[in-house]
Parts: C-alpha cells; structure tokens; sequence
C-alpha cells in the first residue's frame, strides 16, 4: 500500500511537468516555422489551451481543474475511492494529506498555537479559523439579513433557515433537520446515548454544549445581567426569555389560533397542539410529548433526579422554574409588575391572575 502512495506522490508533479512541457513544444514548434503569422501560432496555442481544458473537465459534474492529478482526486468524490487507511482506525480517506491531519486525533500531537490565548491546534486551518475569535473578522455575509460568520460553512449552514432546506431526516420518525449535528443530536433521544458526563454529578447530555451550559450551575458563574431589574442568568438565551417579561413583546404568533408568543421556539411547540404530533417517547412508560424538554422533565418523575439546588437552603427541584420561584422565598424579590397598577409578585401566574381584576378577563375553570 505504502509504495503505492510513494509512486502517486511522484507521479503529481510529472504529470504537471508533462503538460508544461506540452504546452512549450506548442511553442516551439510553430515558433520554428519561417514566414507562420502569429495569428496562427495564437491560433494553435488557444487550441491546445482548449483541449487540455477538456482533458482536465470532470466529466460527472464539468468542473473544471488545472491539473490532471487534481482532476484524478476530484473524481474520487464520485466514485467513493478512499485508497488511504488509518492503521489506527480503521479511517479511510481519499486523500493522503487528510490521513496525515488525521492521524493527529490518535498522536494528540498540536503544532500549531495561538499566540494571543496559548490554545493549540492539529491543523493550521483550525488555528487560522480560531484567530478569527480574537480579531473579531466575520468575512462572510449573508445576502438575505446581513448576518455574518467566520467560517463559509457556517454561513451555508445559516441560509437553509431562509430556504427552509432540510437535508438531514431521522430514520426512526422521520423528522428533518437542516444541519447534520442536529440529526445527530436527536438521534440520541432514540438511542438514549447521553456521551457527555458532568464530572460534578454525573449527570449527562447529548451535547457538549449542553454540558458546558450546566458546569456554569456548579461554578456559580452567571454572566448575563438584565439591565431593567439586575437579574442574573447562567445562559444568554435565559437572558432574552427574560427580557420579554419587561417589554411583553410576543413577535411569534400562531396561523390556526392567533396566540402570539415571545420566543419562536415557543410557537414551534404551540403549534404541535394543533398537528398532533408527539415524536418524543418515554421509554418507561410509554408516554409522548411535543418537545424533547417535556419528556426530560416528565422522565425525572421515574429517576427521583433533582438537579436544581437551592443556594439558600438544602432544598432541591426537578425543574428550574421550581428552583426560580422558590428562590423568592429567601430574596424576596418581585419582578412581575401589573402593567395597570404598581402592585408586584413573584411569580407571572400570580400576576396574569392578579391583571384579570383590570381586563374583566375571566379565569379558563
């Protein structure tokens, strides 16, 4: 296997050499010729010029490459040629530079740092892509909203959301996802694989993201303080949730019924009340639910798990919201205000209760 990479290695730079070298006997030949206008030399030149095109055009897709080695690599997207293994792995690959980047996943080997953090990297392309952190460079803009991104791939991922393109679909219930990892993601809700383990509880997520977001609960680090009232969050997103209890903005609102929402994810899941659809199964018993959060809510009754802790006291909650409004109690803080009166409460059922006495609303019996 070996010499056969070692001869492809030498091989690529002949064949560029031959068709430079095809390219010059062009040259030379009708340069020799006495009394040839340049015309046709050009002529012939152009010629060749069009033939080499054609010989270096896939003829799968018609993409086109400068050199015949490059076409040869293009070519094994479409046959699904792989010649180069992992002796590790397993891993195969189509290409003996990517097995080379590879192999620095089983060595652990990190050559290239980031002189600004000290955070190393396996690939000069990752470290190039990490600079763009510090120097704040988006260089990729999306046509449709003028967001930006630091890598293209981000950016093509960002634009299904405009063209609602759903590549990636579950073959367990057919649901469709727009990116791969989130296809991955959820096919963890049929597997049951939780791969990442806090070393705190031991409790585990399906993502890494997810994990990193709950450590911030054992640090005690919260970040994101609302500006209005000085509260506290552990999550950006928690943040802007909470911001809508002080402007009551609700921009999502329902096509079937009109209810309005502040978050869209909270339409999303409205609006499976009305399809029907309850894709997440407790395996326990059997029950299903419209979202993957009320199944991990609904599964803590079988487990006992309290995961929120009180900092105040010793008592501990399933839920967070539980958690929130039972944390009240010691800080005695009010933050829902009647819109009509100056009266407060803890709690925003308490207020919504407390705002029919204004609108002559009626409570659902």
């Amino acid at each position: 296997m070996k010499h056969t990479e070692d001869t492809e290695e030498q091989r690529e730079p002949m064949e560029e050499s031959e068709e430079s070298e095809d390219l010059s006997e062009v040259e030379e030949e009708h340069h020799d010729k006495p009394g040839e206008k340049p015309s046709s030399r050009s002529k012939n030149k152009k010629t060749f010029l069009k033939n080499k095109k054609k010989s270096t055009t896939c003829t799968q897709c018609g993409k086109s490459f400068s050199t015949k080695q490059s076409l040869k690599l293009h070519m094994r997207v479409h046959t699904g040629e792989k010649p180069f293994t992992c002796d590790q792995c397993g891993k195969r690959f189509t290409q003996k530079v990517h097995l080379d980047v590879h192999m620095t996943v089983h060595t652990g080997e990190k050559p290239h740092t980031c002189d600004q953090c000290g955070k190393s990297f396996s690939q000069s392309s990752t470290l190039k892509e990490h600079m763009k952190i510090h120097t704040g460079e988006k260089p990729f803009t999306c046509d449709q909203c003028g967001k930006s991104f630091r890598q293209s791939s981000i950016l093509k991922e960002h634009m299904r959301i405009h063209t609602g393109a759903r590549l990636f679909t579950c073959d367990q219930c057919g649901k469709s996802f727009n990116q791969s990892s989130y296809l991955k993601a959820h096919m963890m809700i049929h597997t049951g694989e939780r791969p990442y383990t806090c070393d705190q509880c031991g409790k585990s997520f399906t993502r890494s993201q997810h994990l990193k977001d709950h450590m911030m609960i054992h640090s005690g680090v919260r970040p994101f303080t609302c500006h209005q009232c000085g509260k506290t969050f552990l999550l950006e997103s928690a943040l802007k949730k909470h911001l809508t209890v002080h402007t009551k903005e609700k921009p999502h609102s329902c096509s079937v019924c009109g209810k309005s929402f502040s978050l869209l994810k909270y339409l999303h899941e409205h609006q499976k009340t009305h399809t029907g659809v309850r894709e997440y199964v407790c395996f326990e018993c059997e029950k299903s639910f419209t979202t993957a959060n009320s199944l991990k809510r609904h599964q803590r009754i079988h487990t006992g798990e309290k995961p929120y802790k009180c900092s105040h006291c010793d008592k501990r909650f399933s839920r967070l919201a539980h958690l929130k409004t039972h944390e009240t109690i010691h800080t005695g803080e009010k933050p829902y205000k009647c819109s009509h009166c100056d009266k407060r409460f803890n709690q925003s059922a308490n207020l919504k209760r407390h705002e029919m006495i204004h609108t002559g609303e009626k409570p659902h019996m």
